[in-house]
Protein backbone atom coordinates (compact mmCIF):
# COMPACT_ATOMS: atom_id res chain seq x y z
CA UNK A 1 0.00 0.00 0.00
CA UNK A 2 1.30 3.45 -0.70
CA UNK A 3 0.32 7.14 0.70
CA UNK A 4 0.33 10.71 0.23
CA UNK A 5 2.12 13.51 1.63
CA UNK A 6 -1.36 13.56 3.06
CA UNK A 7 -1.34 10.36 4.18
CA UNK A 8 -4.22 9.30 1.65
CA UNK A 9 -3.85 5.68 0.40
CA UNK A 10 -4.88 5.23 -3.22
CA UNK A 11 -8.15 3.01 -3.22
CA UNK A 12 -10.40 3.84 -6.76
CA UNK A 13 -9.25 3.90 -9.91
CA UNK A 14 -11.32 5.25 -12.65
CA UNK A 15 -10.31 4.30 -16.06
CA UNK A 16 -11.43 6.57 -18.50
CA UNK A 17 -12.26 3.97 -22.01
CA UNK A 18 -12.72 6.52 -24.66
CA UNK A 19 -12.57 10.34 -24.72
CA UNK A 20 -15.77 10.62 -27.18
CA UNK A 21 -19.49 10.81 -25.89
CA UNK A 22 -23.03 10.77 -27.78
CA UNK A 23 -24.46 13.67 -25.53
CA UNK A 24 -22.86 17.57 -25.57
CA UNK A 25 -23.96 18.53 -21.75
CA UNK A 26 -23.82 22.08 -21.56
CA UNK A 27 -21.49 21.88 -18.11
CA UNK A 28 -19.17 19.13 -19.95
CA UNK A 29 -18.65 18.73 -23.55
CA UNK A 30 -20.53 22.41 -24.76
CA UNK A 31 -21.13 21.88 -28.69
CA UNK A 32 -19.42 25.15 -29.10
CA UNK A 33 -16.19 23.06 -28.09
CA UNK A 34 -17.11 19.62 -29.13
CA UNK A 35 -18.10 20.51 -32.40
CA UNK A 36 -18.28 18.43 -35.48
CA UNK A 37 -14.53 18.95 -36.43
CA UNK A 38 -13.41 18.65 -33.07
CA UNK A 39 -10.53 16.10 -32.91
CA UNK A 40 -10.44 13.53 -30.59
CA UNK A 41 -7.93 10.93 -30.14
CA UNK A 42 -6.69 8.34 -32.68
CA UNK A 43 -7.61 4.95 -32.33
CA UNK A 44 -3.49 4.03 -32.23
CA UNK A 45 -3.37 6.50 -28.89
CA UNK A 46 -5.88 4.52 -27.19
CA UNK A 47 -4.73 2.38 -24.58
CA UNK A 48 -5.85 -1.19 -25.46
CA UNK A 49 -6.99 -3.77 -23.45
CA UNK A 50 -3.74 -5.89 -22.30
CA UNK A 51 -2.63 -1.81 -21.31
CA UNK A 52 -5.73 -1.17 -19.12
CA UNK A 53 -5.84 -4.08 -17.28
CA UNK A 54 -1.54 -4.36 -16.51
CA UNK A 55 -2.30 -0.64 -15.34
CA UNK A 56 -5.47 -1.91 -13.04
CA UNK A 57 -3.44 -4.80 -11.60
CA UNK A 58 -0.16 -2.00 -10.67
CA UNK A 59 -3.06 -0.44 -8.72
CA UNK A 60 -4.36 -3.43 -7.33
CA UNK A 61 -0.90 -4.19 -6.12
CA UNK A 62 -1.05 -0.32 -4.34
CA UNK A 63 -4.03 -0.87 -2.30
CA UNK A 64 -6.58 -0.09 -5.24
CA UNK A 65 -10.24 -2.10 -4.31
CA UNK A 66 -12.47 -0.43 -6.99
CA UNK A 67 -12.61 0.32 -10.54
CA UNK A 68 -14.73 2.60 -12.12
CA UNK A 69 -15.13 2.74 -16.12
CA UNK A 70 -16.30 5.96 -17.26
CA UNK A 71 -15.41 8.56 -20.28
CA UNK A 72 -16.63 10.33 -22.02
CA UNK A 73 -19.28 7.61 -22.61
CA UNK A 74 -18.02 4.17 -21.69
CA UNK A 75 -20.32 2.89 -23.30
CA UNK A 76 -19.15 3.63 -27.08
CA UNK A 77 -16.24 1.72 -26.30
CA UNK A 78 -16.13 -1.67 -28.85
CA UNK A 79 -15.69 -4.67 -26.73
CA UNK A 80 -16.07 -3.32 -23.52
CA UNK A 81 -17.16 -6.67 -22.19
CA UNK A 82 -13.81 -7.86 -22.97
CA UNK A 83 -12.17 -5.32 -20.59
CA UNK A 84 -14.61 -6.03 -17.88
CA UNK A 85 -14.05 -9.93 -17.57
CA UNK A 86 -10.55 -9.24 -17.14
CA UNK A 87 -10.84 -6.59 -14.57
CA UNK A 88 -13.39 -8.77 -12.72
CA UNK A 89 -10.54 -11.40 -12.43
CA UNK A 90 -7.85 -9.39 -11.05
CA UNK A 91 -6.98 -10.35 -7.18
CA UNK A 92 -8.13 -7.88 -4.80
CA UNK A 93 -10.51 -6.09 -6.48
CA UNK A 94 -14.18 -6.30 -5.05
CA UNK A 95 -16.21 -3.90 -6.80
CA UNK A 96 -16.43 -2.72 -10.75
CA UNK A 97 -18.82 -0.49 -11.60
CA UNK A 98 -19.39 1.91 -14.35
CA UNK A 99 -21.03 5.50 -15.23
CA UNK A 100 -22.76 5.94 -18.19
CA UNK A 101 -25.20 8.61 -19.55
CA UNK A 102 -27.61 5.22 -20.15
CA UNK A 103 -28.57 6.22 -23.82
CA UNK A 104 -27.23 2.56 -24.87
CA UNK A 105 -27.82 1.05 -21.31
CA UNK A 106 -31.26 -0.69 -21.86
CA UNK A 107 -29.90 -3.31 -24.62
CA UNK A 108 -26.33 -3.52 -23.02
CA UNK A 109 -27.07 -4.44 -19.58
CA UNK A 110 -27.61 -8.05 -19.23
CA UNK A 111 -24.22 -8.63 -21.42
CA UNK A 112 -22.19 -6.29 -18.96
CA UNK A 113 -23.81 -7.81 -15.74
CA UNK A 114 -22.66 -11.42 -17.66
CA UNK A 115 -19.09 -10.12 -18.41
CA UNK A 116 -18.31 -9.00 -14.19
CA UNK A 117 -19.90 -5.53 -13.78
CA UNK A 118 -21.25 -5.07 -10.63
CA UNK A 119 -23.09 -1.83 -10.63
CA UNK A 120 -23.89 1.10 -12.44
CA UNK A 121 -24.03 4.72 -12.26
CA UNK A 122 -26.54 6.77 -14.30
CA UNK A 123 -26.46 10.53 -15.03
CA UNK A 124 -30.00 12.47 -15.59
CA UNK A 125 -29.91 15.37 -14.94
CA UNK A 126 -34.24 16.30 -15.21
CA UNK A 127 -37.02 14.12 -15.83
CA UNK A 128 -38.56 16.77 -17.68
CA UNK A 129 -37.83 16.44 -21.99
CA UNK A 130 -37.30 19.76 -22.20
CA UNK A 131 -35.07 20.70 -19.80
CA UNK A 132 -33.02 17.27 -20.11
CA UNK A 133 -32.66 17.49 -24.15
CA UNK A 134 -31.47 21.30 -23.80
CA UNK A 135 -29.18 20.18 -21.22
CA UNK A 136 -27.72 17.11 -23.15
CA UNK A 137 -28.12 18.98 -26.45
CA UNK A 138 -28.76 16.56 -28.92
CA UNK A 139 -32.53 15.90 -28.05
CA UNK A 140 -32.05 12.20 -25.98
CA UNK A 141 -35.46 11.67 -24.78
CA UNK A 142 -35.72 10.64 -20.31
CA UNK A 143 -37.50 7.85 -21.11
CA UNK A 144 -34.44 6.03 -22.90
CA UNK A 145 -32.76 6.96 -20.12
CA UNK A 146 -35.10 5.23 -17.68
CA UNK A 147 -35.63 2.40 -19.72
CA UNK A 148 -31.99 1.77 -19.29
CA UNK A 149 -31.91 1.90 -15.59
CA UNK A 150 -34.70 -0.51 -15.51
CA UNK A 151 -32.62 -2.72 -18.08
CA UNK A 152 -29.76 -2.21 -15.25
CA UNK A 153 -31.98 -3.10 -12.53
CA UNK A 154 -33.43 -6.39 -14.26
CA UNK A 155 -29.84 -7.69 -14.86
CA UNK A 156 -28.63 -6.71 -11.60
CA UNK A 157 -26.38 -4.43 -11.72
CA UNK A 158 -26.84 -2.55 -8.46
CA UNK A 159 -27.37 -1.02 -6.38
CA UNK A 160 -27.90 1.72 -9.28
CA UNK A 161 -27.27 5.38 -8.56
CA UNK A 162 -28.66 8.44 -10.16
CA UNK A 163 -26.22 11.21 -10.59
CA UNK A 164 -27.77 14.81 -11.24
CA UNK A 165 -25.37 17.65 -12.03
CA UNK A 166 -28.06 20.52 -10.20
CA UNK A 167 -26.90 24.20 -12.26
CA UNK A 168 -29.33 26.90 -11.08
CA UNK A 169 -32.03 28.67 -13.35
CA UNK A 170 -31.71 25.31 -15.75
CA UNK A 171 -32.86 22.23 -13.98
CA UNK A 172 -33.22 23.64 -10.48
CA UNK A 173 -36.62 23.07 -10.34
CA UNK A 174 -36.27 19.51 -11.03
CA UNK A 175 -34.83 18.26 -7.59
CA UNK A 176 -38.22 17.44 -5.91
CA UNK A 177 -39.94 15.79 -9.30
CA UNK A 178 -36.39 13.62 -9.62
CA UNK A 179 -36.75 12.82 -5.89
CA UNK A 180 -40.48 11.62 -5.77
CA UNK A 181 -39.48 9.47 -8.81
CA UNK A 182 -36.88 7.65 -7.64
CA UNK A 183 -37.92 7.31 -3.82
CA UNK A 184 -39.42 4.12 -2.76
CA UNK A 185 -37.30 2.61 -5.92
CA UNK A 186 -34.25 1.27 -4.55
CA UNK A 187 -32.08 3.49 -6.61
CA UNK A 188 -30.14 6.24 -5.06
CA UNK A 189 -30.22 9.71 -6.15
CA UNK A 190 -27.48 11.94 -5.84
CA UNK A 191 -27.09 15.12 -6.12
CA UNK A 192 -24.02 17.42 -7.74
CA UNK A 193 -22.96 20.68 -7.06
CA UNK A 194 -22.03 22.05 -10.35
CA UNK A 195 -18.54 22.56 -10.67
CA UNK A 196 -15.74 24.00 -12.37
CA UNK A 197 -13.92 21.00 -13.75
CA UNK A 198 -12.40 21.34 -17.02
CA UNK A 199 -12.15 24.62 -18.46
CA UNK A 200 -14.54 25.04 -21.63
CA UNK A 201 -18.11 25.10 -19.06
CA UNK A 202 -18.43 28.87 -18.35
CA UNK A 203 -18.47 27.69 -14.87
CA UNK A 204 -19.94 30.90 -12.26
CA UNK A 205 -19.91 30.59 -8.65
CA UNK A 206 -23.69 32.42 -8.98
CA UNK A 207 -24.53 29.08 -11.36
CA UNK A 208 -23.94 26.80 -7.84
CA UNK A 209 -26.93 25.52 -6.41
CA UNK A 210 -25.83 24.84 -2.71
CA UNK A 211 -25.71 21.08 -1.35
CA UNK A 212 -27.13 22.40 1.66
CA UNK A 213 -30.21 24.29 -0.50
CA UNK A 214 -31.06 21.01 -2.21
CA UNK A 215 -31.15 19.40 1.56
CA UNK A 216 -33.41 22.07 3.14
CA UNK A 217 -35.49 21.68 -0.19
CA UNK A 218 -36.00 17.99 0.03
CA UNK A 219 -36.25 17.51 4.15
CA UNK A 220 -39.14 20.63 3.49
CA UNK A 221 -41.00 18.38 0.97
CA UNK A 222 -40.53 14.83 2.24
CA UNK A 223 -38.40 14.77 6.03
CA UNK A 224 -34.72 13.60 5.77
CA UNK A 225 -32.44 12.17 8.28
CA UNK A 226 -28.63 12.02 8.30
CA UNK A 227 -27.08 8.28 7.73
CA UNK A 228 -23.30 8.06 8.84
CA UNK A 229 -21.02 7.50 5.83
CA UNK A 230 -20.71 3.83 4.64
CA UNK A 231 -16.81 3.90 4.32
CA UNK A 232 -14.17 6.92 4.55
CA UNK A 233 -13.81 8.93 1.69
CA UNK A 234 -17.16 8.41 0.50
CA UNK A 235 -17.39 11.79 -1.48
CA UNK A 236 -21.63 11.76 -1.08
CA UNK A 237 -23.40 13.01 2.03
CA UNK A 238 -26.28 10.67 3.26
CA UNK A 239 -29.80 11.27 3.95
CA UNK A 240 -32.61 8.63 4.13
CA UNK A 241 -36.36 9.84 4.23
CA UNK A 242 -38.29 10.02 7.08
CA UNK A 243 -40.83 7.00 6.23
CA UNK A 244 -38.13 4.77 5.54
CA UNK A 245 -38.84 4.60 1.54
CA UNK A 246 -34.72 5.03 0.76
CA UNK A 247 -32.48 7.76 0.58
CA UNK A 248 -30.44 9.97 -1.67
CA UNK A 249 -26.94 11.56 -1.32
CA UNK A 250 -25.98 15.39 -1.95
CA UNK A 251 -22.33 16.36 -3.11
CA UNK A 252 -21.09 19.40 -2.67
CA UNK A 253 -17.59 19.72 -3.48
CA UNK A 254 -17.49 23.38 -4.07
CA UNK A 255 -19.12 24.42 -0.71
CA UNK A 256 -18.11 21.13 1.51
CA UNK A 257 -14.73 20.05 0.20
CA UNK A 258 -14.02 16.63 0.99
CA UNK A 259 -10.02 16.75 -0.45
CA UNK A 260 -8.90 15.36 3.30
CA UNK A 261 -10.38 11.76 2.91
CA UNK A 262 -9.43 11.73 -1.68
CA UNK A 263 -8.36 7.86 -2.50
CA UNK A 264 -9.28 8.42 -6.36
CA UNK A 265 -7.17 8.12 -9.42
CA UNK A 266 -7.94 8.78 -12.85
CA UNK A 267 -6.22 7.46 -16.11
CA UNK A 268 -7.51 9.04 -19.01
CA UNK A 269 -8.15 6.63 -22.28
CA UNK A 270 -4.61 7.70 -23.52
CA UNK A 271 -2.93 6.33 -20.28
CA UNK A 272 -2.44 10.08 -18.72
CA UNK A 273 -2.60 9.55 -14.99
CA UNK A 274 -3.90 12.33 -12.81
CA UNK A 275 -4.61 12.33 -9.14
CA UNK A 276 -6.87 14.91 -8.92
CA UNK A 277 -10.38 15.63 -10.72
CA UNK A 278 -9.05 19.28 -11.34
CA UNK A 279 -5.73 18.39 -12.46
CA UNK A 280 -4.13 20.23 -15.42
CA UNK A 281 -0.81 17.74 -15.36
CA UNK A 282 -0.58 14.67 -15.35
CA UNK A 283 1.73 11.60 -15.59
CA UNK A 284 2.01 9.45 -19.12
CA UNK A 285 1.69 5.60 -18.38
CA UNK A 286 1.04 5.02 -22.19
CA UNK A 287 5.17 5.73 -22.52
CA UNK A 288 5.80 3.02 -19.34
CA UNK A 289 3.84 -0.01 -20.70
CA UNK A 290 5.12 0.50 -24.60
CA UNK A 291 8.96 1.10 -23.44
CA UNK A 292 11.82 -1.06 -22.76
CA UNK A 293 13.31 -0.31 -19.19
CA UNK A 294 17.15 -1.59 -19.57
CA UNK A 295 16.28 -4.66 -17.83
CA UNK A 296 13.48 -4.09 -15.92
CA UNK A 297 10.11 -5.72 -16.83
CA UNK A 298 7.07 -3.45 -17.89
CA UNK A 299 5.55 -4.10 -14.42
CA UNK A 300 8.19 -3.01 -12.34
CA UNK A 301 8.71 -0.17 -14.36
CA UNK A 302 4.77 0.89 -14.37
CA UNK A 303 4.67 -0.29 -10.17
CA UNK A 304 7.68 2.26 -9.71
CA UNK A 305 6.39 5.33 -11.35
CA UNK A 306 2.85 4.77 -10.02
CA UNK A 307 4.62 4.50 -6.34
CA UNK A 308 6.29 7.99 -7.03
CA UNK A 309 3.24 10.13 -8.35
CA UNK A 310 1.11 8.74 -5.69
CA UNK A 311 4.04 8.97 -2.83
CA UNK A 312 4.49 12.76 -3.92
CA UNK A 313 0.41 13.44 -4.56
CA UNK A 314 -0.43 17.07 -2.56
CA UNK A 315 -3.72 17.31 -4.29
CA UNK A 316 -6.28 19.65 -2.62
CA UNK A 317 -7.70 21.51 -5.00
CA UNK A 318 -11.80 22.00 -3.85
CA UNK A 319 -10.37 23.28 -0.56
CA UNK A 320 -8.06 25.70 -2.26
CA UNK A 321 -11.06 26.74 -4.34
CA UNK A 322 -13.01 27.54 -1.18
CA UNK A 323 -10.73 29.98 0.36
CA UNK A 324 -10.81 31.40 -3.34
CA UNK A 325 -14.22 31.48 -3.31
CA UNK A 326 -15.66 32.15 0.04
CA UNK A 327 -17.36 35.43 1.00
CA UNK A 328 -17.56 36.32 -3.18
CA UNK A 329 -20.25 38.02 -4.30
CA UNK A 330 -22.61 35.50 -6.02
CA UNK A 331 -22.05 35.83 -9.74
CA UNK A 332 -18.47 37.01 -9.66
CA UNK A 333 -16.52 34.78 -11.95
CA UNK A 334 -13.22 33.86 -11.57
CA UNK A 335 -10.66 35.91 -13.51
CA UNK A 336 -9.43 33.92 -16.67
CA UNK A 337 -5.93 35.06 -15.62
CA UNK A 338 -6.39 33.29 -12.42
CA UNK A 339 -8.30 30.34 -13.62
CA UNK A 340 -6.11 27.15 -14.57
CA UNK A 341 -6.36 25.15 -17.31
CA UNK A 342 -7.46 22.07 -16.14
CA UNK A 343 -8.40 18.56 -17.53
CA UNK A 344 -12.02 18.15 -18.98
CA UNK A 345 -14.56 15.74 -17.27
CA UNK A 346 -15.25 14.53 -20.73
CA UNK A 347 -11.26 13.05 -20.80
CA UNK A 348 -11.30 10.95 -17.81
CA UNK A 349 -15.07 10.60 -16.54
CA UNK A 350 -16.34 11.95 -13.04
Amino acid sequence: MVTDTLGRPVRDLRISVTDRCNFRCTYCMPKEVFHRDFQYLARSALLDFDEIERVARSFARHGVTKLRLTGGEPLLRRGLEDLIARLAAIPGIDDLAMTTNGALLERKASGLAAAGLRRVTVSLDSLDDAVFMAMNDVGFPVRQVLDGIAAAAEAGLGPIKINMVVKRGVNDASVVDMARHFKGTGHTLRFIEYMDVGSTNGWRLDDVVTAASIVEVLDREFGLEPIEPSYTGEVATRWRYSDGTGEVGVIGSVTKPFCGDCTRARLSAEGMLYTCLFAADGTDLREVVRSSHDGRTVDEALDQRVHQVWSNRTDRYSETRSSVTDGLAAGLTIRPATRPVKVEMSHIGG
